[in-house]
């Protein structure tokens, strides 16, 4: 065991890099940009990733945050939300004017629900809040990797539940034919759950199927992001994500 200390109090986490390596579809290096004003903090999360053999481009302020991803198209982001010149939400509305989706974990001071909820509204796909460890904010990285559309092959799978698509070659949602954008975690959610639809889901069974990692029990982030996937997938509608009280979660058609 070692112990690692960014931003507060030091934690006993074990070493990293007991798992394979990742990296591009090609098999080129990760790329990350790494976006905080603190250089003392990048400079501790940039040993980390580079110990997992990925190249990292590190940005102290927004604007050279969008110059650097514009330049270099990272494959994922860490972006922290107090920034000297202008929050990350403003940051984040310019990198998705990209044309390619590139996915975003944003990290914060700010603990309260109503910033998660700004952020994955902003169209964050995942958050951690400090202090954190080295190790979960690799295992972060890595699981949005793999739901990301950059190492994944495409799925050909076509899945349908009353009046509502999936298209995995495409990555798109619809329903009654009207496009719903979602991000890459909340995608693999979705796509979890249609493929077991009538099926009552536990949260420790999602948190390891789809975000593929044990979060120590905070199964919250799994109400976090179905909350949020319901204001997309069910607003206007009649209802089809639906809660199993003491169990977790289940879609089925609406009616």
């Amino acid at each position: 065991m070692t112990t690692l200390q960014v931003g507060g109090t030091p934690r006993r986490e074990p070493v990293l890099g007991k798992l394979p390596r990742m990296h591009r579809a090609d098999g080129s290096p990760i790329r990350v940009l790494l976006v905080d004003d603190e250089r003392a903090l990048t400079n501790l999360i940039r040993l980390a990733l580079h110990y997992e053999g990925w190249e990292i481009d590190v940005a102290h302020d927004a604007s050279e945050a969008v110059s650097r991803f514009r330049a270099n198209l990272p494959d994922v982001v860490v972006l922290d939300i107090m920034l000297p010149d202008t929050d990350g939400f403003g940051v984040l509305q310019q990198l998705r004017d990209s044309a390619n989706y590139t996915p975003v974990l944003f990290l914060t001071a700010r603990d309260s629900v109503h910033d998660r909820v700004v952020g994955l509204t902003a169209g964050g796909d995942d958050y951690m809040t400090k202090p954190f460890s080295l190790e979960e904010l690799v295992a972060r990285l890595r699981g949005l990797l793999r739901r990301s559309a950059y190492l994944t092959p495409a799925s050909d799978e076509t899945l349908t539940v009353g009046d509502l698509e999936l298209v995995g070659t495409s990555r798109t949602v619809s329903r009654t034919g009207e496009p719903i954008s979602l991000t890459s975690t909340e995608f693999e959610l979705l796509r979890y759950l249609m493929r077991h639809a009538r099926r009552a889901i536990g949260r420790q069974e999602i948190l390891e199927r789809v975000w593929n990692y044990d979060f120590g029990g905070r199964s919250s982030i799994v109400d976090l992001y179905v909350s949020y996937l319901r204001k997309k997938i069910d607003a206007g509608r009649a209802p089809m994500i639906h809660t199993v009280r003491g169990v977790g979660y289940l879609l089925r058609p609406a009616g």
